[in-house]
Order: C-alpha cells, then structure tokens, then sequence
C-alpha cells in the first residue's frame, strides 16, 4: 500500500498521463503494470465526466478485422487503426464484440481513448452457456483491470434480438452484473440494446448504464425516430443513464445518387445519414456515449448486400484501411480540433443533372466554393460544419473550395445518360428499382412487412412468402436421423422467431429481407413475389 501525491491525472486526449509501477520479489524477479489516476461519473442529464469536466463520449466501434489479415492484425496495423480514429477526432472506442488485443488496450491507454469492453454474448442466449459467459467476464476484467482506458464492462450486445427476456436470461445478466462488480467495484456497467426491445423491459434495470443500439433511417423507418425514440426513454426515465451504442448506414464507394435514399448504398446517402444522425446526437447532451458502428467495413459471412457478398459497408473506412468515405470527414469536421477541409462526392464525376448539389465539410469558420474560377459563393459556419452549394453542371468543372489556407479539390462532368456502374446491382438479386412494379394503392415488394401485415390479404401473402422462404431455406435431401432440417432466416431458425424477431422484421421491406439471405432468391422469384404483392390493395 502507498500514496501517491499530488497525482497527474490520465485526462483523455488532453493529457494521457501514465504511471508504472513495479512489484520486486525477494527472489529479485520483477513485475510491472502500467495505470493512470482518474476519476469519472455518469450523469443521467449531463452525460459523461471525466476529472470533474464534462467530457461527451463521441466515438466509434471497431472490429479489429481487415482485408487480407482477417483477425491475424499485426501491431503495425493496430497503430493504423489507432491513427485513422485519432484523425476522425473520436475519444471514445467501443471494442465490440470480445476482447481484443492487449496491445490496442495499451495503444488506447497511451492515446487517451475512453473504452467500453465487453464479452462476446451476443444476439441469442444460449441454455448451456451461462458458465462460458461468466468466464468470459472474469478474464476480460482480471486480464484488463488496469487499463486507465476502459470505463465500462459490457455485459451483452442484442441479446434480445432472438431471445425472450425471461428468467433465465435476466438471472444470467444478473450474474454477470454481480461478477463484474465482484471482480471490479470501481466500474460500472452496461449493455447494447436492440432497437426493439421495449423501454419497460426488466433487463434494462440490470447494468449500471444502458445504451441503444438504433438503425431508424437505415434498416427501417425515418432519421426523426432517432429523436422520438432516445427522447421517449429520456423523459419516461430521467433518472437513468441512456446512450447511443450503434447506428450507422452501408455504404460502397463504387455507388452514387443526386437524390440518394435508405438502403442505396451511396455514398451520398451515408454521409447524409450521418450528418442527420450528428444534428441528433449534438442537441442531447444526456447521451452518454454515442459510437458510429463501425468505424472499418468488416468481414459478415452471412451478408449478400451492398453489391459484395460476405461484407458489412457500414464502415467509415473501407475494410483495407485505404479509403475514408464522406462520413468519416463529417465526423472529422464535428470532432477534431486541427484544421480541416474535404469536398464529398469526388468519386461521383459523371451527373445528368443541369444544377448538381455539392457538399463540402470544413471545421473552419468560413468556406468558398470556385467551379473553373468562378466563385460559386461563400458560407460562414453555423452550428454544424456541413456546407451546400448548388452549382451548374455544364461540360468539365473543376470545383475547388477554399477555407483559410486550406483548399480541396474535386472534378465532375456533365453527362446525358445515368452512368449504371454508380447504381448497385445484387449478386443472386439483380433486380433494378425500374424492374419493379408499384402500382398506386397496392403493395409491392418496397414496402415493409410490418405495412403489409397490417390487411387481411397482407397477412395471407406474408404466409405464402414464409413458406416460401422455408423452401428455399431448407438443406435438400431426406432427414438424417434424429436431426431436423434447420430452415433459417438471417441466421436464426424459423422455429426460433419469436415476436421480438417479427416486431424487428416489420420494418424491412419485403426486397431487403430477401436480399440479406444470401442470394436464395432469384431476380424471377422476387418478381414474381411482387406480382402477388401487386394485387394487395393498401390499407
């Protein structure tokens, strides 16, 4: 036992300040760990703080994968990753959804980054794995407990999303949650939600703090519900701590739209997305941490989207680390403090359109657009740092935008007919929006399932489509003996759906649902499942 005067704290990315300390044995054998000194709370209406200041957690998750490693990262890499968030201007990394490498932890002691750590007890509980996620726990906290980095233990990650909230779910919780306190009285802890989890649910009352994890204006619904849903929880529960554990859009640098929409894959629509998403998050302070998910595309055996079977483009950086999308300068230009300048679209060159919308993100306090010399205007700062201009598309323009001694430079060019390499078409799916029919008043496969479910003859198609998915679903060949043949959906068997998993499904359309099982269906079949949809009168 000792004291240490007069301590320098470990402060964040102001001042990471490091001590060691050293353990000699009588024998002369050494041991020595690093810590820092730092105090912190968690506020249900002032959100997080550090050291006595506020300190908002504005941040990424990040799966350690990439192209051509898989999970066999060097240090080399970890250092690029480390670098590339620094950049964005993030001080929080939710290290999801297992522990990672100690050399990360030690990168995110040095740096500053703030951690959220947690076990990998995700989606489904499993009857006969409560002893494995309690083991889990144990060497998470007994491996990481001096890491001045890590403020939270995370206990699971959407475990609702194809599990009852029952007994047995919540006694495993419990025990976890009195597991960490246990081994570590000094931290709280927390979960990810699933967005459709019901605010009332038991299972919210476990952890210390709670977060959700909301996908509105990507997998289903509007942006607005962001503000409706985080809100709702916040005056039903004032006195609990709320966050924002995951929300995020695909996106694929190959794909581009003048007037980009959910589930295009744009580009265009992510960095919108997120500049929607930014506004949200900026306007409550209550949240006490917020992670972009994810910080790099990464490896997703089961996915057949965004026109690369096997990938999740949710990244802000592309899964080799070699292209930062739009959205990762809009957080750049939120976030960090060193000067910056970027004009997006820049891979979107060929436009049909006559006057074509250009943005440009900047952290500077005025910007100005040329289109070959000519100024296109100026724009002061507002309260966020995300600029428009409209500007003329006529033959070859080089647009350049000026902000204090910075310039960004970009090149677009008027074309007549849409160049088709900027839209996406699915493998196993190829299917184009203009394919599709959508007569008025009746459904097609672009609405939800959870619109069609709402009339009688809805519900009548959406069993047919069930069936027909578990044709497709199901292993051809006569059972083996004593195993059943496991028809799936995303992962989960169709026996396992329950209505947690129907109440999430309601908000896809018929089309995205189809499209994320791996290219089952043909472009045929789901046109055909549109025609049948085509006589169903709208509610």
């Amino acid at each position: 036992v000792f004291t240490l005067e007069h301590a320098r704290l470990w402060d964040g990315l102001d001042d990471p300040y490091l001590y060691t300390v050293t353990a000699r044995l009588d024998n002369g054998e050494t041991e020595t760990a690093r810590f820092g000194c730092r105090k912190f709370e968690i506020d249900p209406q002032k959100g997080f703080i550090l050291n006595g200041h506020p300190y908002p957690l504005r941040g990424v998750s990040r799966h350690q994968d990439r192209k051509g490693a898989g999970v066999a990262i060097t240090k080399e890499m970890m250092e690029e990753d480390m670098a590339l968030i620094l950049e964005m201007g993030a001080n929080t990394i939710r290290l999801a959804h297992y522990q990672h490498a100690q050399a990360f932890y030690d990168l995110c002691d040095e740096k500053g980054l703030v951690i959220w750590a947690e076990i990998p007890y995700i989606t489904m509980h499993m009857h006969n794995g409560r002893a494995n996620t309690l083991t889990q726990m144990e060497e998470l906290i007994v491996q990481n407990y001096n890491h001045p980095c890590i403020a939270v233990w995370g206990l699971s990650n959407e475990i609702t999303a194809a599990s009852p909230v029952n007994e047995e779910l919540l006694e495993n919780h419990r025990a976890l949650n009195d597991l960490a306190h246990k081994l570590d009285p000094t931290r709280p802890t927390t979960m990810a939600n699933v967005f459709m989890l019901e605010i009332t649910s038991p299972i919210l009352e476990i952890p210390d703090v709670n977060s959700y994890n909301l996908y509105f204006g990507w997998y289903l619904g509007e942006l607005d519900q962001n503000d409706s849903f985080l809100d709702e929880y916040h005056a039903t529960y004032p006195d609990r701590v709320i966050g924002l554990s995951e929300y995020g859009a695909d996106a694929n640098p190959a794909y581009h739209s003048a007037k980009p929409e959910r589930s295009d894959y744009t580009e265009e629509y992510q960095a919108y997305y997120h500049e929607e998403v930014i506004k949200q998050i900026a306007k409550r302070p209550y949240l006490w941490a917020t992670h972009v998910w994810n910080m790099f595309d990464f490896a997703a055996d089961a996915r057949a989207e965004g026109g690369e079977n096997g990938m999740n483009h949710k990244g802000l950086v592309t899964f080799d680390r070699k292209y930062k999308k739009d959205s990762f300068y809009a957080y750049q230009a939120w976030l960090s403090k060193k000067p910056m300048l970027h004009i997006c679209a820049k891979r979107y060159v060929d436009r049909v359109e006559d006057v074509t919308k250009v943005t440009v993100y900047t952290n500077l306090d005025e910007v100005e657009l040329f289109a070959n010399g000519e100024s296109v205007g100026k724009k002061k700062k507002g309260e966020f740092p995300f600029f428009h201009f409209e500007v003329k598309n006529e033959g070859e323009t080089t647009l350049v935008a000026k902000a204090g001694d910075l310039t960004d430079e970009a090149q677009i060019r008027k074309v007549d007919k849409f160049n088709e390499d900027y839209r996406l078409k699915e493998e196993g799916a190829v299917i184009n929006w203009f394919e599709i029919e959508t007569p008025a008043g009746y459904y097609s496969v672009n609405d939800t399932l959870g619109d069609i479910l709402s009339t009688f003859r809805g519900k009548i198609c959406a069993v047919k489509l069930l069936l027909k998915m578990k044709k497709a679903l199901t292993p051809d060949g006569p059972k083996q003996k004593g195993k059943k043949k496991g028809a799936e959906v995303m992962g989960f068997k169709l026996s396992d759906i329950n209505k947690t998993m129907i109440d999430m499904l309601k908000g896809f359309t018929v089309k995205r649902g189809l499209m994320m099982l791996g290219g089952k269906f043909t472009k045929e079949q789901i046109l055909e499942i549109n025609a049948m949809l085509n006589k169903v009168k709208k509610k």
